[in-house]
């Protein structure tokens, strides 16, 4: 189709987008970060998701100069949509791309956001601002779409292109160009929605359904704690009937499966419902780190392990294992725990940037040869690096090589753990 593409937003859900049509065509890519762009420029994505020889390949004009989406007739907005320390949704950035779309909006445009909303959050709060911005109407003189992100950082096999896109728009033509769009990039095919709020409430709820599903694992697991029961076991024996879900518990942080259930909740209460069911979830998961570090804290002592004088090492600070993103992260909420307990921590992350780290969250990270040896080792994020050298690490980090190591996501081959080590987890 002869539509000039802009992308803007050049994170894990943008740039993916933006080398996928650039495979095809030339792209501006736009993002307010001048350092994101410079990085891009020299084909490097400090996100890990693209390539660098695959940022090689797309035609991708990399701007922070927004009066270059004057050139673009399609415009995707991938721009984060966090929530508050209130856990409301805070629309600050999409408020603020749509202001730099408008601006730059020319006549004829098609607009699709991809960024993760609740519904009605595309015709009620960004087409008014477009249209305050650019002095054009939303269904004559432009038109707009949404289709949901689905982007999985780290996963390697569901990736943009494999993965069954949904799209939506404000009518059937422009429903139909978006489709076609979409079709050129999305080797899954495509899923037309019959409105763009039934789009919406389709991603929200993608993510709402996981985190509910982890929120019962988590409460097995502090079942079973209590029960002393191995919860890896059980769900290794439920696992055996057919239609058994896998889930698994642990921490639910980043920026999607902790934070789109609220959006949801949000507008709920907005209408007069206050959802039960949901927000019991998000209590459950958002108490995880206060729960292991009682259980670990618990086991030191018993251990013999004075509290005060310890030395916890967390392996692991990102939300996620083998992904550099450390947004709403819970080990964070592990590391604050611990050191309410008067325990000393070192914190260990070789994907996680230090300097993010100590900016977000006012943590340093030790890089692993200048680790001291601890009473305790925390597994919190499974990294490969991690995983592949297993217990022989793990071993060579404790001190005297006796000590304590909680498995957050039960990575450990439970056989294999030394004798002079408690093994614990989830």
């Amino acid at each position: 189709m002869n539509r000039t593409i802009g992308v803007v937003g050049l994170g894990y859900v943008g740039l993916p987008v933006a080398v996928a049509f650039g495979e095809l065509q030339p792209v501006v890519g736009f993002d307010i970060n001048p350092h994101r762009i410079s990085t891009l420029q020299r084909h490097m994505d400090s996100t890990g998701e693209v390539s660098r020889e695959d940022l090689s390949k797309a035609s991708i004009d990399f701007t922070t100069d927004e009066t270059r989406l004057q050139e673009c007739d399609f415009i995707i907005v991938a721009v984060p949509t966090p929530i508050d320390h209130a856990k409301k949704p805070d629309l600050g950035p999409l408020i603020s791309a749509s202001q730099t779309v408008g601006r730059n909006l020319r006549k004829g445009s098609i607009l699709v956001y991809e960024s993760t909303v609740y519904p009605g959050t595309t015709e009620e709060i960004c087409i008014p601002v477009l249209e305050k911005h650019s002095g054009l109407v939303a269904g004559t003189d432009f038109f707009v779409g949404y289709s949901p992100e689905r982007i999985n950082p780290g996963d390697k096999n569901h990736t943009f292109k494999k993965i069954v896109k949904v799209v939506s728009g404000q009518n059937e033509q422009t429903l139909n160009v978006i489709a076609d769009m979409y079709g050129m990039v999305v080797d899954a095919g495509v899923y037309r929605a019959p409105s763009i709020k039934v789009a919406e409430a389709a991603k929200v709820i993608e993510n709402t359904q996981r985190d509910l599903n982890i929120a019962l694992m988590n409460e097995l697991a502090i079942i079973f704690d209590r029960l002393d029961i191995d919860t890896s076991e059980v769900l290794r024996a439920a696992g055996t009937k057919w239609n058994f879900l896998s889930f698994t518990p642990g921490l639910v942080g980043g920026h999607c499966i902790g934070v789109d259930p609220y959006y949801l909740t949000y507008k709920a209460e907005s209408v007069g419902y206050h959802p039960q069911v949901i927000l019991a979830g998000r209590r459950i998961n958002d108490g995880m780190g206060q729960f292991i570090v009682t259980s670990l804290v618990k086991q030191m002592i018993l251990s013999g392990i004075p509290v005060q004088e310890a030395l916890v090492t967390v392996m692991g600070v990102t939300f996620k294992e083998n992904v550099p993103d450390i947004r709403n992260s819970k080990i964070v909420d592990i590391v604050r725990e611990l050191q309410d307990f008067g325990i000393r921590v070192q914190l260990c992350d070789p994907l996680a940037d230090p300097e993010e780290v100590q900016h977000e969250y006012g943590l340093s990270v030790v890089p692993a040869e200048r680790l001291e040896e601890s009473d305790v080792i925390l597994l919190a994020v499974p990294h490969q690096d991690f995983a592949v050298s297993g217990w022989n690490r793990i071993t060579s980090m404790l001190r005297d090589g006796r000590g304590i190591v909680f498995d957050v996501k039960s990575v450990l081959e439970v056989a294999a753990c030394p004798e002079n080590v408690t093994y614990c987890r989830l």
